[in-house]
């Protein structure tokens, strides 16, 4: 009864801030104030590092952004009229772009499929072949990129070196337009290793019974391949050739290093003619709107493959 009278005394404000301690100090909210006090540097991080770019770069593509003397005067839609009208590259590096996408999603994914069932055999010396299958990811992509420079070199390159060694006359390789984009293709290909790690895990996590009773059954490898292997690993080809449709849609550094765009513009990719726009030519806005353009195309393909995957990828084992 002293209480209730005692806290009947007690005015508004007071009322309040006893409820609020009582709130603070209970165990749950503590716990929670902790939690948020130890991953602060991270929620700071994400918000200064992930959250302010994305937002400040949608805002620039409005403006005419000056690097130099850090303004933005609004021009409204004026970037994204001028390289859908008027840029002449753009349409040309989607072109080049969408092209070198779909040559190295199609080759890296037989391929891959390829190198994950071979390592998936029972052989001696399994870990050494699983180890060299993934050291190019290992390996630096300026390192990669410049050795790849010399290695397909047309006069003095080992791979012309070798063919010559055939009877074989090698092509220019990076200095022709017409091998310039596939040749940056299979460096890409080479540098692959993750997705042949997921798609080893993706066979292994096959029950082995089923290839037991197809066994059985008189099923031959290639059919056991047909029709055990490659549709339960249709769920691990969804999620890899997504990954890869997002990188290859943004690659930039082997592209940048190995060929700058050329020769006559057959390997200038999107995100290399998006840094030329941004640091060469210091044209922030109208980088920031084909950043977002290209956000916006990644999207809509991806969807796109989300939605054809109920006719392909099966999910029951």
């Amino acid at each position: 009864m002293a209480s209730d009278s005692q806290a009947q005394r007690l005015s508004r404000p007071q009322r309040l801030t006893a409820r609020l301690h009582i709130r603070v100090t209970s165990p749950k909210t503590r716990n929670l104030l902790w939690g948020l006090f130890f991953i602060s540097p991270w929620i700071i991080g994400f918000l200064a590092f992930m959250v302010y770019p994305i937002l400040g770069s949608l805002y620039y593509s409005f403006t005419n952004f000056n690097v130099l003397r850090f303004e933005a005067d609004w021009v409204g839609l004026a970037n994204y009229r001028e390289i859908f009208t008027q840029d002449r590259l753009f349409r040309l590096t989607l072109s080049n772009t969408f092209r070198y996408a779909a040559m190295f999603i199609s080759i890296a994914t037989i391929m891959d499929i390829l190198a994950a069932f071979l390592l998936s055999l029972r052989v001696k010396g399994l870990s050494v072949y699983r180890t060299m299958l993934f050291l190019p990811v290992m390996t630096p992509a300026v390192a990669a990129a410049m050795t790849w420079v010399w290695i397909l070199n047309p006069k003095h390159g080992l791979v012309n070196g070798a063919l010559a060694m055939l009877g074989i006359q090698g092509p220019p390789w990076l200095a022709s337009p017409r091998t310039a984009l596939f040749s940056l293709v299979l460096v890409a290909v080479w540098a692959s290793g993750r997705a042949v790690l997921i798609y080893l895990a993706g066979i292994q996590d096959i029950p082995s019974h089923l290839y037991e009773a197809a066994e059985i059954d008189g099923a031959n490898p290639w059919h056991r391949m047909r029709h055990i292997t490659l549709p339960l690993l249709t769920p691990v080809m969804l999620f890899n050739v997504v990954t890869m449709l997002i990188f290859s849609l943004q690659e930039f550094s082997g592209p940048f290093i190995m060929t700058g765009g050329g020769p006559n513009n057959s390997t200038l990719l999107y995100g290399v003619y998006l840094y030329r726009r941004a640091f060469m030519d210091l044209e922030m806005g109208v980088a920031s709107a084909m950043a977002w353009v290209l956000f916006v195309v990644v999207l809509l393909l991806t969807l796109l493959i989300f939605r054809l995957s109920q006719r392909w990828v099966f999910y029951d084992r």
